[in-house]
C-alpha cells in the first residue's frame, strides 16, 4: 500500500496511479516488495520543527525517512517531505519541480532499501540510484 497525504499544505499535483506504479516498479528492480509506504507532504516550517523535536537537528531538509519495519523483503516507512524545500532546490538546481519532486519520492525509498548519503561517496551512489529510478518513469509522468 502506498499513501499520499498532506499535513499543512495543499497536496502537490500528482497522478497517484502512475506514481504508485512507478514506485512499485523501481522497488521490484531491487528485488523488494512494498509493505506500507506513507508519503506525508508538509511545509518547510513544519518539517523544521519536526526535525528539531524528533531528530535534534536544527536545519531545513527536503525529506525525513522513518522505517516502520526491519524486514529486508517488504519495505515499510513514513516519509515527511517539505514541498517548500523541493521547490527551492529545483530552482537552485535549475530543474523542473516535477523532476526534483520525483527524485525525493525515490530518495526516501532508497533509504529503506539501504542506501545512505552521509559521506560524499555514499551521496554519489545515492544520486546514481536516484537517476536509475528516475529513468524508469513514464515520459508523461
Amino acid at each position: 500500500m502506498i499513501s499520499f497525504q498532506s499535513i499543512d499544505i495543499e497536496t502537490p499535483a500528482l497522478d497517484q496511479r502512475l506514481a504508485k506504479r512507478w514506485i512499485e516498479e523501481f522497488v521490484a528492480s531491487y528485488g523488494k516488495k512494498i509493505g506500507e509506504l506513507y508519503y506525508l507532504f508538509c511545509s518547510d516550517e513544519y518539517l523544521l520543527e519536526f526535525n528539531q523535536k524528533r531528530m535534534n537537528h536544527d536545519f531545513y531538509t527536503d525529506i525525513v525517512t522513518f522505517p516502520l519495519n526491519d524486514c529486508s523483503e517488504y519495505l515499510s516507512g513514513e516519509f515527511y517531505i517539505s514541498i517548500d524545500r523541493i521547490r527551492d532546490n529545483a530552482k537552485q538546481l535549475g530543474k523542473p519541480f516535477k523532476d526534483e519532486f520525483h527524485r525525493v519520492l525515490a530518495h526516501g525509498v532508497l533509504h529503506l532499501i539501504g542506501f545512505e548519503d552521509k559521506t560524499d561517496a555514499a551521496a554519489a551512489t545515492m544520486r546514481e540510484q536516484e537517476e536509475k529510478c528516475l529513468a524508469m518513469r513514464r515520459k508523461d509522468f
